[in-house]
């Protein structure tokens, strides 16, 4: 304490039931669980041609939330020695010494936990194994195996943020079909876009954690000519959607205006890298707007 001011230590564990349940909530990275969840609910209707059973919706909900935020909790622990060195992440849970390591790694297990057994009784037993797969898939071999060792760690680790679409569809119909698979096609293109685009921002950060994202490793025009081309591939694969499914003028329009608009801001990122943040904002506002087509476009 000086002159009547009371110093505190970011790095303190955190006091009361309130500050330790934030530090865990933080813990399952909610942004990215709300990202996931916006292409859960659409194939969910996509697959039923409809409103499915509202219950079934809810709870595939709940389950994924809690599959994808063990997932979550599990990477941060394993990952708390790089966030620390990272400027965008030196604040989370882990590296702040607000949550222990063994205390995240005992929430993301009971949370992974739940998820399975949210989806099996609320769903079934496929949709449940997928969403603990994905799990497994996004600890194991993208952050232990991939991220600290290849450019290529988010291309074939993207495939885990990819499931829930087929996690949706698989709650709805008992197993996954073709057009589910296509919407995992669509994520699972659309995430190194998107991330490498908030990777070029933040190169200095994963130069200094020692982690090949590949803005760090390649020039700037090579990495943003790859996300042009992920870009492209990720619009044209959602409009493979449209003679799969019932979807009709509501979806193929929307997916090809904000397809264009999307792959015409990847070609600005390629003359000015400065762009690189606008893109990885609207590379979230597209997929929400393809994927709230797919719905509305499955209820009207």
């Amino acid at each position: 304490m000086t002159a009547g001011v009371t110093i505190t230590d970011p790095r303190r564990a955190p006091q009361g039931f309130g500050e330790r349940l934030r530090a865990y909530v933080a813990l399952t990275k909610p942004r990215i669980i709300e990202l996931l969840l916006v292409t859960t609910v659409p194939a969910m209707l996509v697959a039923q041609e409809g409103w499915p059973d509202t219950w079934l919706v809810v709870l595939t909900v709940v389950g994924g939330t809690l599959s994808a935020g063990g997932a979550n909790a599990i990477n941060n622990v394993v990952d708390r020695d790089i966030d620390a060195k990272m400027r965008r992440t030196r604040h989370r849970p882990l590296p702040a010494h607000r949550v222990e390591p063994r205390q995240g790694l005992a929430v993301g297990l009971a949370l992974g936990a739940a998820g399975f057994v949210t989806l099996w009784l609320g769903a079934n037993l496929a949709a449940a194994a997928l969403a603990t797969g994905a799990l497994g898939f996004y600890v194991l071999v993208y952050t232990l195996l991939l991220k600290r060792t290849t450019t290529q760690n988010i291309v074939i680790g993207g495939a885990a943020g990819a499931i829930p679409a087929v996690v949706g569809w698989t709650a709805v119909t008992g197993t996954p079909d073709l057009a589910s698979w296509v919407m995992f096609a669509v994520v699972f293109a659309w995430t190194p876009a998107h991330f490498w685009a908030l990777a070029v921002r933040y190169r200095d950060d994963y130069a200094a954690a020692g982690v090949p994202m590949l803005p760090v490793v390649a020039p700037h025009r090579e990495t943003a000519m790859q996300i042009l081309l992920y870009a492209a591939a990720t619009v044209g694969l959602s409009l493979m959607l449209q003679p799969l499914t019932a979807l009709g003028p509501i979806y193929l329009t929307v997916a090809g205006v904000s397809g264009v608009w999307f792959v015409a801001e990847c070609i600005r990122l390629v003359r000015d890298e400065r762009r690189a943040m606008l893109v990885f904002r609207y590379s979230n506002v597209y997929l929400t707007l393809v994927f709230a087509a797919m719905a509305l476009d499955a209820v009207v």
